[in-house]
């Protein structure tokens, strides 16, 4: 008999095979709702609704340090990212590279996500640009936030201001009160509460004016390609059944494979028609999502150091803190 467990995720083509049935994980049963991330996340730490889910890394990573063990992770990562191109900037803030962020008002859907995690180390340890030399105005609220259920306070030295429930950070841009923002987040769902059209807008855009050379040039420096979303399953569960974990991860990796093909039989045929250039095809047959820990090593480790630094965790938590054991070697 199977067993039968409830699982959450985003839709994007590594997570399909699995919603849709063309990839089953031997033994189990899942009961699978699709979910905004954000919502996801909140549910997860704030109530466990679900045996399985995608999670913030970041705060996965803040929730083991502060003994929380209701989880463990599974080392599937299903969204990537240059978070350092999320970057929205006020055209008339005088902001014109990195280092003039430096004593500007910044906005930031929640300081501890993975995302903001990231640009602010970026920033860190390619620029220069400390996180305290910014202040920060955060629009998630306490009741429905990641760092509400997760205790999260202020590092020392970050100011890092509550925006209040009348206002949001798109209104704060247009209003002249945010000079730029780590991301910009104008979803409609129970956590986010920005709706402004800025992509349109003549007065914004991105940090950097050539986002694809800025991630060729962070790739090809470091061999990071940032992870946002890891996986988790209730701890007691992968205790109760240790060959769940395995299972889970191999059937990820099945869907992965799925998602690859279907990304170069796309990326054939544009060659095939000569719309893109010989370097174009093969830059974009070259896997860059991978599950498992040794293909991501160097980018978990930049992330368990960065949320370290910047006041996140009290101490760095380790791989082996992370993941569960049977997935150690994958």
């Amino acid at each position: 008999m199977n067993l039968t467990l409830s699982i959450a995720t985003d839709v994007n083509p590594r997570t399909w095979p699995i919603m849709d049935g063309s990839v089953k994980a031997d033994g189990i049963d899942f009961i699978h709702t699709p979910l905004n991330p954000a919502e996801m996340f909140w549910r997860q730490l704030k109530f466990g609704d679900f045996d399985i889910s995608e999670m913030s890394f970041s705060s996965l990573i803040k929730a083991i340090a502060a003994g929380n063990n209701m989880w463990t992770g599974i080392p599937v990562f299903t969204t990537h990212h240059f978070f350092q191109n999320w970057i929205v900037i006020r055209k008339d803030s005088g902001i014109k590279k990195p280092e003039d962020l430096k004593g500007k008002r910044v906005g930031v859907p929640e300081f501890q996500q993975t995302a903001a995690v990231w640009s602010r180390g970026i920033l860190k340890h390619e620029f220069g640009v400390d996180q305290t030399e910014m202040e920060f105005f955060m629009e998630r609220l306490p009741d429905v936030s990641h760092g509400g259920a997760t205790g999260f306070q202020a590092p020392p030295g970050v100011t890092v201001n509550q925006i209040p429930r009348e206002k949001d950070i798109g209104s704060m841009l247009l209003a002249g009160e945010l000079d730029a923002t780590l991301l910009y987040l104008p979803h409609n769902n129970l956590i986010d509460r920005s709706s402004a059209d800025l992509e349109s807008h003549p007065n914004f855009g991105p940090l950097f004016a050539d986002t694809a050379a800025e991630g060729l040039r962070f790739f090809r420096k470091t061999k990071i390609y940032p992870i946002n979303h890891g996986m988790v399953i209730k701890r007691k569960i992968a205790e109760d059944h240790p060959w769940v974990v395995l299972n889970i991860l191999k059937a990820f990796i099945e869907a992965n494979k799925i998602a690859n093909q279907q990304r170069l039989e796309h990326v054939e045929y544009y060659r095939a028609s000569g719309l893109i250039s010989q370097e174009a095809y093969e830059a974009l047959s070259t896997p860059l999502v991978e599950h498992g820990i040794r293909d991501n090593q160097e980018t978990l480790e930049a992330i368990t150091l960065y949320s370290y630094e910047q006041g996140l965790t009290h101490e760095r938590v380790t791989l082996e803190d992370v993941f569960a054991k049977s997935t150690m070697d994958y």
